[in-house]
């Protein structure tokens, strides 16, 4: 770690790398989600190496933002660390002091307590919301997944998750709606078909957290299989001597239907 954050402060110098030089906080905001993201592609393909290499990269970003605080006298990499540190020991009173907490559910209920307490300690003004504390900056799916999770602790969700599917299809049907050529063609046709399709998304959102699947894994899953069948669609097409483009859409399909059949596991 000292290595890490010797080399880091080498390249932020009047002397290292211009590039490293120029950066901001706000120009590695990108690179933190990119990384983040390399990381759970690398937990998802269960690869080892590759999840080392994608921490470390993930790692790098923290190294960064924390020598360009201290460089501007705010804060350091030491803060950094010390501060998560108390913070868990603050919010595991079960495990660092003699509080009790036998179940993963009477540990996230003690967590919310603490973390209230903590903000009221500060002066933070107290959540109008239950739903106060989630980052807008999440991926919609998983911000969607949150908020509603949030809402269900206050009794505020479907007894089933049958009851979910109905209001997926009530949404499925008001979309469709709004795609009838003379709904389209209405001034603010276009704003409706996306806010009815954010209703669709945002129901399915919800049908997943009530069957406790995450929907940002499934649908990245779901993407990752409609990318491997499409590049055995490209292989047939090719092995054929001819293009994509050539074919009829009813034999693309034709072709696509015969991967599909091909025995497959689920990854």
């Amino acid at each position: 770690m000292e290595e890490l954050r010797a080399i880091v402060a080498r390249l932020r110098a009047p002397d290292g790398c211009p590039w490293d030089r120029e950066q901001t906080h706000a120009s590695l905001r990108g690179g933190v989600l990119e990384e983040a993201h390399e990381v759970v592609e690398a937990i998802d393909e269960a690869d080892a190496d590759h999840l080392r290499e994608e921490l470390g990269d993930l790692l790098l970003q923290v190294v960064m933002h924390s020598q360009i605080a201290e460089e501007t006298g705010r804060f350091d990499l030491d803060a950094v660390a010390r501060g998560i540190s108390e913070k868990l020991i603050r919010r595991h009173p079960h495990v660092f002091g003699d509080a009790a907490a036998a179940t993963s559910g009477e540990v996230l209920t003690q967590w919310d307590a603490i973390k209230r307490a903590e903000k009221a300690s500060r002066g933070e003004a107290v959540p109008q919301s239950v739903i106060d504390g989630v980052s807008t900056a999440l991926p919609a799916l998983m911000q969607a997944e949150k908020i509603t999770k949030k809402a269900a602790k206050v009794g505020f969700d479907w007894a089933t998750p049958g009851q979910v599917i109905a209001k997926v299809r009530e949404e499925l049907a008001e979309t469709e709606e709004t795609l009838e050529p003379e709904a389209l063609a209405a001034p603010d046709g276009r704003e409706r078909v996306e806010e009815e399709i954010g209703d669709l998304l945002f129901a399915v959102a919800n049908l997943a957290r009530k069957a406790k699947i995450d929907p940002e894994v499934a649908l990245r899953r779901a993407t990752a299989k409609f990318s491997r069948r499409f590049r055995k669609v490209e292989a047939v097409v090719a092995g054929q001597g001819t293009t994509m483009n050539a074919l009829p859409l009813e034999q693309l399909d034709a072709i696509w239907d015969e991967i599909k059949r091909e025995p497959h596991t689920i990854s």
